[in-house]
């Protein structure tokens, strides 16, 4: 269940906004339906009595033998009418109470014309085929009034009714029939598309309002995204709703601290490189004058990984500081020349000129060169390729070396992390190689994955967006 709702935050913004139009509108709908059906039936009852009035103070007053001329007058399809020794609603008792108040109703206000009873039933429509013929023709020049009051004519005729017997002072029931009013559907053909033009519009102003509102939180999310690729990228501005300037108050003093934390980091290589290279450099002095002393080679030996560990740490201490502005590159080419100084890579794609990306040049050459340095140092030799892979530019190379073992694959980009087996320090370098490599394909939008090849030997795969 929980896969088919919306994942992020516009997407429940929208799903609540229609949920509550809908919900709304069905309610108000709703009332509105009740409120017409009850407004109606007072009307009908009213109809009635305005009718029934009219008809005891004619029939009243006109003598017997005119009675019967006047039914006939006043019948028509939609409003029968009949006098006769016996009332047509035969149950002296009404079927409800609004029924039974209307009878009381009319009694009272019928006695002065002589009525001394009056009683009202409900009829069901009858069916088309038994319905009287309204008399209107169907003629295709007649006007739009005409047609209408027509099909007013035709449903009235076919709909329910109130009847009514009434009698009179000589005796006689007068029975007549008014027809209810055939309530009109909400939704009709000519109000439905009106429903789906203004939903349409709703739901598009809702989408509108909603991509607008959370746009701060999709720049939000990029610039912390950017942050995580250049900590000197350029402060959020704090600007909007109070939620969101909290927020990007709270990303911006975030990325002060890690500039803050990356200057330190860079003082305290370069202060490393400049207080190691004093003793260093005494140290090979006095080394000198040992001439051929046995411990002269010991000494060489471990002053040369003295010196390889200090550099390892100050680049990477120092790599992602240096201000490089990105720019577009011939991937093709940096690679080119990268593997032109080693002769134990073999270059297997033929020049393209479809290889272009944005980045830093020295920071993506220096990626590259860990890379095959690292597959030509534990591989003996680098089998490199570029492909274009979707929207990526990825650069593979595979080595002919013993590959690492499953388990330790994400391990080897930890710094100083080295499979002791083959990757020691005695055939290799201090575990740095990797780290800054992913680090820096993952500052210019990339990655890089390791894995075992089928046939032997590890793969690298660093992958970096072509530029647009």
């Amino acid at each position: 269940m929980r896969r088919y709702l919306p994942q992020s935050l516009p997407s429940w913004i929208l799903l609540i906004l229609i949920a509550g139009l809908l919900t709304s509108q069905v309610a108000t709908l709703s009332i509105v339906a009740r409120d017409r059906a009850e407004n109606t039936e007072i009307l009908e009852f009213f109809r009635l009595n305005e009718r029934a009035h009219t008809l005891a103070k004619v029939f009243s007053a006109a003598p017997e033998g005119q009675r019967k001329q006047l039914v006939s007058a006043f019948s028509n399809p939609a409003n029968s009418m009949s006098l006769s020794a016996e009332p047509v609603v035969k149950s002296a008792i009404a079927a409800d109470d609004s029924l039974a108040e209307l009878e009381d109703v009319l009694v009272a206000q019928l006695q002065e014309f002589g009525v001394t009873d009056a009683r009202i039933g409900r009829v069901l429509a009858k069916a088309p085929n038994e319905s009287a013929n309204t008399g209107v023709p169907d003629d295709p020049d007649a006007g739009l009034i005409e047609r209408q009051l027509s099909d007013i004519a035709e449903d009235l005729s076919q709909s329910d009714g109130l009847a009514a017997s009434i009698r009179l002072n000589d005796g006689q029931w007068l029975n007549f029939v008014t027809p209810i009013t055939p309530p009109h559907p909400i939704f009709s053909g000519q109000s439905l598309p009106l429903f789906g033009v203004v939903a349409a519009v709703v739901i598009g102003m809702s989408i509108w309002a909603t991509r607008r509102f959370t746009a701060p939180y999709r720049a939000l999310e990029r610039a912390v995204k950017r942050i995580g690729e250049d900590v000197k990228a350029p402060p959020l501005p704090e600007l909007g709703s109070s939620e969101y300037k909290s927020a990007a108050r709270a990303v911006n003093t975030m990325q002060a601290k890690l500039r803050a934390y990356v200057a330190d980091r860079e003082q305290l290589a370069a202060a490393l490189a400049h207080d190691l290279r004093t003793p260093l450099t005494r140290i090979r002095l006095r080394l000198e004058l040992l001439r051929n002393s046995p411990l002269r080679q010991q000494i060489a030996h471990d002053l040369n990984d003295i010196e390889g560990i200090a550099r390892s740490v100050i680049d990477f201490a120092s790599y992602e500081v240096v201000d490089e502005a990105p720019e577009k590159i011939d991937f093709w080419s940096l690679v080119d020349a990268v593997a032109d100084n080693y002769s134990q890579v073999a270059f297997e794609t033929p020049a393209s000129r479809g290889f272009i990306c944005m980045g830093r040049p020295i920071a993506l050459r220096r990626c590259v060169t860990n890379l095959i340095d690292n597959a030509v140092t534990y591989g003996a030799k680098a089998h490199v390729r570029l492909e274009h892979r979707e929207a990526d530019i990825a650069l593979t190379i595979r080595d002919e070396g013993p590959g690492i073992p499953q388990a330790q694959l994400d391990e080897v980009f930890q710094p100083f992390r080295r499979v002791e087996t083959s990757r020691n320090r005695q055939t290799g370098g201090f575990g740095l190689g990797l780290t800054i490599a992913r680090n820096i394909a993952r500052r210019s939008g990339g990655d890089i994955k390791l894995e075992n090849a089928t046939g032997g030997g590890l793969r690298a795969e660093l992958r970096i967006p072509r530029a647009a």
